[in-house]
């Protein structure tokens, strides 16, 4: 079956644009000009990738993927956003609000596909990895899921794999480049400081059930992961 990516923007030229391209990819498109299509179509198949637009008529999309950012149906379902907005904090605004990559408008189909695709191979990826225990922390490979003192944590994609990898490489001290590479892969451009972004929204993650001190910042160094706090 292929891959559904919901396109949510409400420029119609955009969408047919878009829509075109991902076909040439072999995905296949659905399409939202508003926050209540969007929802539709969510309600009618969770799509496998949301392209959201920064500018939407209503409800804005940075306020549409906090909100899909605490649904369960969509909790971890890749986000990348479209936007005209190229200011570093704008795009650090929308990573804090959940969203794993971004694109900045104008683009070319070779590159929202090649964004796509690293997207959805990091998510995939996810899915092989293995159980994994440390301290009260558990991640369950198989489900997909992280258990903080035996109880479930409601945990957005990226963290998930940010978790995983300090996880199993525990009580190392990684660079951001370093944690860019293993993470986020090689191949893909993101800026540095979009690992600081996640690391925060990892320990507030973690925060309610006391374990946010786990991710520890290393002065001039970059961040360990331990169980000895």
């Amino acid at each position: 079956m292929q891959k559904r990516i919901l396109i949510v923007d409400d420029e119609p030229a955009i969408r047919d644009m878009v829509a075109f391209a991902l076909r040439k990819g072999d995905y296949e498109p659905a399409h939202a000009g508003d926050a209540r299509e969007a929802q539709e179509s969510i309600a009618d198949r969770v799509p496998d990738l949301i392209l959201l637009d920064w500018m939407l008529p209503g409800t804005s999309g940075i306020e549409l993927a906090r909100r899909w950012r605490r649904d369960d149906l969509t909790r971890e379902v890749p986000i990348i956003m479209l936007t005209a907005r190229g200011e570093e904090n704008d795009r650090v605004g929308g990573l804090e609000a959940g969203v794993d990559d971004y694109v900045v408008k104008p683009f070319s189909a070779r590159e929202l596909l090649a964004r796509i695709r690293a997207v959805m191979r990091r998510s995939r990826d996810d899915d092989e990895d293995g159980s994994v225990s440390v301290g009260a922390l558990r991640i369950d490979g198989t489900a997909h899921r992280v258990f903080a003192h035996g109880e479930p944590v409601q945990i957005g994609p990226t963290e998930y794999r940010l978790l995983h990898f300090f996880m199993t490489h525990p009580e190392r001290v990684y660079t951001r480049t370093q944690l860019l590479d293993h993470v986020w892969g090689g191949n893909v451009y993101v800026e540095e400081r979009t690992v600081d972004v996640h690391i925060r929204r990892l320990r507030k993650t973690l925060e309610p059930s006391a374990l946010d001190n786990m991710v520890q910042t290393v002065r001039g160094a970059g961040y360990r992961f331990s169980a000895a706090v």
